[in-house]
């Protein structure tokens, strides 16, 4: 029998948004730790803002939308803002009743100093972390370092001479006017783009197009391949060893740290030494370096290293792809590291939630 459409809805419905979340969505489990990681941020919450005046929206509502938007790949905080008038999963997850009115989507851009001000990110993804390691699931010893390239908001076509004005356009365009640069030699000493004075041009290995963008350090540690730090840098002048020292300092246990080829020198391998951490360095052919000989690269411990570090770049695919930070939409290092964090933070979270399941099954024997 041909099922009918009914010409008149159900005016008065009984429903909450926990009931259309399945039971066993891994989104609760992200939920829940995200729950206890801002139940810990409180103080820091109550020093953002005044005592008396018109109640904001809860700042623990703002960061939950940022999670939320790198989860579902939306690629926007406008389409985020749009989507939460009739997505039922994004109210359960903000704890926003049916009949509560959505937030205008310009509270993102007006609470970005606020966030950056008080290190509210830096916290947080610092507490997402932690409630790992209670867990059991992060390392105090054993680390691996690697390092990408961002993409900027900004056009080659802003990139232009330092000392000279932006010429105006001839083809009555000037919002989008023809630029031709062939022949012309533009490098980071004597240009800079006029829509991200910050971002730099840089390509990651001979034969690629370079770009510009943003340098994304990365600290992860080794049992289950958890990112304990990230760092954005202008990509140039900072270097990725630099970069990975800065980020061991913090880590006062560690003990080895894996890299890939690109830190097989000196100052990397001195450095690591000086802090009595084993650097478990892929070698470049022909290259001597001291303290890298084979009483280190010979042993059990550097090749199952080299073989865990390989997973740091497993990350980076999920924070460019699903996450949407192949190309930052915010202009400057600040605010690229705060997304950093949340997209950094949300990448964990879908660990944590596969961790929290347990190991898998033994299959069934035959």
């Amino acid at each position: 029998m041909r099922g009918a459409i009914k010409s008149q809805p159900e005016l008065v419905c009984l429903i909450s948004p926990d009931s259309v979340v399945p039971k066993d969505h891994p989104i609760r489990t992200i939920k829940r730790y995200i729950d206890e990681a801002l139940s810990r941020m409180t103080r820091r919450f109550d020093a953002m803002y005044a005592q008396e005046g018109r109640p904001s929206i809860p700042p623990e509502r703002l960061l939950k939308a940022k999670v939320l938007i790198a989860l579902f790949s939306v690629r926007s905080e406008n389409l985020f803002v749009e989507q939460l008038h009739y997505n039922l999963l994004y109210r359960w997850f903000l704890d926003m009743d049916l009949s509560e009115p959505v937030f205008d989507n310009s509270t993102f851009s007006k609470n970005q100093e606020r966030l950056m001000q008080h290190e509210v990110a830096e916290v947080f993804f610092g507490q997402v972390v932690k409630l790992a390691r209670e867990q059991g699931w992060v390392s105090d010893e054993h680390f691996s370092v690697d390092g990408t390239l961002i993409e900027s908001w900004a056009s080659l076509k802003s990139f232009v001479p330092k000392d000279q004005p932006r010429s105006g356009s001839d083809d009555n365009d000037p919002g989008n006017a023809d630029v031709n640069f062939r022949g012309q030699k533009r490098s980071n000493a004597t240009h800079e783009s006029t829509t991200d004075p910050q971002a730099r041009l840089r390509k990651k290995a001979a034969g690629q197009e370079a770009k510009l963008c943003f340098g994304l350090h990365a600290l992860m540690e080794n049992r289950h391949g958890l990112y304990v730090d990230l760092q954005i840098s202008s990509a140039v002048g900072v270097t990725e060893s630099d970069a990975a020292l800065e980020m061991l300092r913090k880590q006062k246990k560690a003990r080895s740290v894996g890299a890939d080829k690109g830190y097989h020198h000196g100052p990397f391998v001195q450095g690591c030494r000086k802090r009595r951490i084993v650097p478990h360095v892929a070698t470049a052919k022909g290259r001597q370096i001291d303290g890298l000989d084979r009483r280190t690269t010979r042993t059990a411990s550097y090749v199952l290293s080299q073989k865990i570090r390989k997973r740091i770049e497993e990350g980076f695919g999920w924070m460019k792809t699903v996450g949407g930070f192949r190309k930052t939409r915010f202009k400057g290092i600040g605010r690229t590291q705060l997304c950093a964090y949340f997209v950094g933070a949300a990448c964990n979270l879908v660990r944590m939630a596969t961790l929290a399941l347990g190991p898998p099954a033994l299959a069934a024997p035959r």
